[in-house]
């Protein structure tokens, strides 16, 4: 029986300027076939047309606009991205009815557009790359890039030497990429960046159309809208992780507590004790940070923060460390790792006087790992009786499953451990009650299930 295909969107391209421009071109129309995308020699044929700018000249900028004008009459369906991209008013107001206007270099823009003119029809024949791309984490949770860099200057950190400043992408184009994984079963949103909070400060926190409105280049927008992508019955989880303390980060705790976002917080405080974090170069505000933790805990009482310490940082005295210790009792974190300091090649801290010696780092790092062990025992006793939502990461053909807690991160979080969880299947989101605890993970057992 012959298998009938689905016709693929036929895309033109107009490519004007100089041979910059045609690159370009060449790169929007080889992500656009590798998509499944068909290609058009003439207007008549194509779903959508693209017409890449030059606007170096007047009289190139005129062409342009000629260009865009002969497409329109030819085929009505325009996309305009290139040089004059960035003169989308003049273009606008001789063109109203262009689709979508983008710049220069824009290629996830311009992509994105197309997609939304003409969607590929889902067909394996078609899309050799499936909708959520090619993965190397489970089905069922997915980590979502929202942007690239980072502007601080930590000491003991070279990411800005490796990755460069702060480049956040268009939140239009991460809602798509969040849609398409959900569409092809992704449960949890693992939002990641080197700085989760500073997202959109490098593009002034630009607004973009995203199913009919707008919706600002910001952490708390963003959190809010990609919360609302699942259905009443199928939620998505949206975890946030690498968030540093800024003030807004206040404004994302509501929605927590409105079950948009889950109650989880990953924040790199490194450490607590004022000297150290000045030879860090990092705020040194921890008295207001203890109080705002009290605040979170009073809007979203089952908020969950997990945070990295640096131990044995050059120059750090027995009273520096005592001040840690201090801290973390009166913050009870409920997740925290620790690294014992290392000299990374190329970072300023290498160069900073009086380092700790070796046996000193092990000591203080033993009695940290003690301490936040014991915090985090007395956390998870405290969850025995309760009943949680659990997302199934494994399960056995005997009954035995485990899985996570909306308080626990896959990998460098504790796990669920479940017994009587016949017919349980990765990605399963099931309520369990709490039964027994020890120093990192909780045991319990699937409501309704059958008591052993």
């Amino acid at each position: 029986m012959a298998i009938e295909l689905p016709t693929p969107p036929r895309i033109g391209m107009v490519s004007l300027g100089c041979p910059k421009n045609l690159v370009d071109s060449e790169r929007i129309l080889t992500k656009l076939r590798s998509d499944g995308y068909a290609m058009s020699p003439d207007y008549s044929g194509a779903d959508v047309v693209l017409v890449n700018t030059c606007g170096f000249l007047d009289s190139a900028k005129e062409e342009s606009l000629e260009a865009i004008g002969e497409a329109i009459a030819e085929n009505g369906r325009v996309i305009v991205t290139g040089c004059m991209g960035n003169e989308a008013e003049a273009i606008r107001a001789r063109f109203p009815d262009v689709l979508a206007i983008t710049g220069a270099h824009q290629y996830e823009d311009v992509v994105g557009a197309v997609y939304d003119a003409a969607p590929m029809p889902p067909n394996a024949f078609l899309n050799l790359v499936p909708e959520r791309g090619l993965k190397l984490t489970p089905r069922h949770y997915s980590y979502l890039k929202i942007s690239e860099g980072c502007n601080h200057r930590c000491s003991f950190c070279i990411i800005p030497s490796l990755r460069g400043d702060l480049v956040s992408r268009r939140p239009d184009a991460i809602l798509r990429e969040a849609e398409k994984l959900i569409a092809a079963g992704t449960k949890e949103l693992l939002v990641i960046s080197q700085d989760t909070s500073a997202y959109g400060v490098d593009i002034k926190h630009q607004p973009r159309e995203f199913h009919g409105r707008e919706v600002r280049a910001h952490m708390t927008d963003l959190a809010r809208e990609l919360g609302g992508l699942g259905t009443p019955k199928d939620k998505v989880w949206v975890r946030l992780h690498y968030v540093y303390p800024y003030p807004h980060v206040d404004q994302v705790i509501p929605l927590m507590a409105e079950g948009l976002v889950l109650p989880y917080l990953d924040i790199p405080f490194q450490h607590a004790a004022p000297n150290v974090l000045r030879a860090m170069k990092r705020p040194a505000n921890e008295a207001k940070v203890l109080q705002r933790i009290r605040n979170w805990r009073e809007i979203a009482p089952d908020i969950a923060i997990r945070s990295t310490f640096v131990v044995g940082f050059p120059g750090e005295t027995e009273e520096d460390f005592q001040y840690l210790m201090e801290w973390l009792e009166e913050a009870r974190l409920d997740r925290v790792g620790a690294f014992r300091f290392e000299p990374v090649h190329g970072a300023a801290a290498n160069d900073l006087p009086n380092p700790v010696p070796e046996e000193v780092k092990e000591e203080r790092y033993a009695r940290l790992m003690e301490l936040t062990a014991r915090i985090s025992a007395e956390k998870l006793e405290a969850k025995i009786g309760r009943t949680l939502d659990v997302i199934i990461d494994e399960a056995d053909e005997e009954g035995g499953a485990s899985g996570r807690s909306k308080a626990d991160a896959p990998e460098i979080d504790g796990q669920v451990h479940l017994r009587d969880a016949e017919g349980l299947n990765p990605g399963d989101i099931v309520e369990v009650e709490i039964e027994d605890a020890d120093e990192h993970d909780l045991f319990g057992v699937p409501v309704g299930a059958r008591a052993s």
